[in-house]
């Protein structure tokens, strides 16, 4: 990505998507599940390639990048670090690199179809034990003239303390995050079409119509008038309730339903189509391609395929 590339920024949809997912029962049990087992810090971040920082969760945080975090001289040189993980994520899928001070950092994204609602991140270990050599490389790097010496010998202490995890044991743990990558995308699409209990009773009542009525035509006069508002009223307020656009509401709505009809091997794709509410083969076809990324005939392949391993 050159540094002329405009910069990745989430939507307001992606947005709210990576917070309940944050928020999610899923994400909260795996993340202390992945803690107590690795020994590693899990964090779930935005698609936002700034959310870097370090938040107020320590759990088997390295101890260097603590006191590291609070050194303004190299603190940049974190920022950039993250930067280019998130970066070489988005394009490549799950990457690892590794930090000036030879710290390993790995992020693997969580998808929404195509989209990127979110990064899994670990690491901030070493590939082997840290010993005093290696921290005065370090220090020069970071500019001895620049840390009184209090400082220094707090990230010595800290350095020397920070984990060391063998590439292949680690390789396994990043193996256990993109198992969990895929789950939690499955989580976010259903995420995307529930209500979140803080929507103006309208848009409540809206939704309630269109589940109920997904294999109907769905005008946008008969929804707006169902919900007891004018058109352009509607439309506004759904938007801003749900991040999406009626339109693409109902086709995901549609799209959940139509994963339930095609784990079931003897059913057809094209009767599958017509029956959670799609006018034509190729409609479905090209927005189950827009939403998951994958055809129909594919998607169903690779669920069948996994289910029976």
């Amino acid at each position: 990505m050159s540094e002329s590339s405009p910069k990745p920024v989430s939507t307001p949809f992606e947005a709210t998507l990576h917070e309940r997912l944050k928020a999610s029962d899923l994400f909260r049990v795996y993340q202390d599940a992945f803690r107590t087992a690795t020994g590693l810090p899990l964090r779930l971040v935005g698609a936002n390639p700034d959310d870097w920082c370090l938040d107020d969760q320590a759990v088997n945080r390295s101890p260097f990048c603590e006191v590291l975090n609070l050194c303004k001289s190299a603190c940049q040189a974190c920022v950039e670090t993250n930067r280019r993980l998130i970066a070489e994520t988005r394009v490549n899928g799950p990457s690892s690199c590794h930090c000036f001070a030879g710290l390993t950092a790995s992020a693997v994204p969580v998808k929404l179809g195509k989209s990127i609602v979110g990064f899994l991140k670990t690491g901030q270990v070493f590939s082997r034990t840290p010993d005093d050599a290696q921290f005065e490389e370090v220090l020069g790097r970071i500019g001895r003239k620049t840390l009184d010496e209090g400082t220094q010998a707090a990230l010595r202490v800290a350095y020397l303390q920070t984990r060391s995890v063998e590439p292949e044991r680690y390789a396994s743990m990043i193996t256990l995050l993109q198992s969990f990558a895929d789950q939690l995308g499955r989580h976010a699409e259903s995420l995307a079409i529930i209500e979140e209990g803080r929507e103006p009773a309208a848009i409540a009542k809206a939704r309630r119509y269109i589940h109920e009525h997904l294999d109907d035509p769905l005008p946008l006069g008969d929804v707006a008038r169902e919900a007891g508002l004018s058109e352009s009223h509607f439309c506004r307020l759904f938007k801003e309730a749900t991040g999406l656009t009626l339109t693409d509401y109902v086709n995901r709505c549609r799209i959940e339903r139509a994963k339930n009809e095609l784990l079931k091997s003897d059913r057809r794709v094209s009767e599958i189509a017509f029956e959670v509410g799609f006018q034509s083969l190729s409609q479905f076809n090209r927005s189950f391609s827009r939403i998951t990324g994958h055809s129909p005939t594919t998607w169903r392949q690779d669920r069948l395929k996994a289910a029976a391993e």
